[in-house]
């Protein structure tokens, strides 16, 4: 399973779900992920919380702090590597 969740702090009021897949599908997710040097991260429990939210959907709110980790994880990431 593969989820992939956007959010621009200027424009977006919370994160959302871009895309979802199982099996042949979150694999294509991730090597896409790979091949644009996005950072993904294996999350199991919030990876199955995100797949009921519907592709260009808000995450609901019960999951903001789950995601937020996320989030600050790539965020440290994209420091280290000098990326805005």
């Amino acid at each position: 399973m593969a989820i992939a969740i956007k959010y621009d702090r200027e424009k977006d009021g919370a994160p959302r779900v871009i895309a979802k897949g199982m099996r042949l599908k979150a694999e294509k997710i991730k090597e896409l992920a790979k091949q644009a040097g996005v950072p993904f991260m294996k999350n199991t429990t919030l990876a199955a919380a995100l797949y009921r939210v519907d592709v260009g959907q808000e995450i609901p709110e019960e999951l903001y702090d789950a995601v937020a980790e996320v989030l600050n994880f790539v965020y440290a990431l994209q420091q280290e590597q000098g990326k805005k």
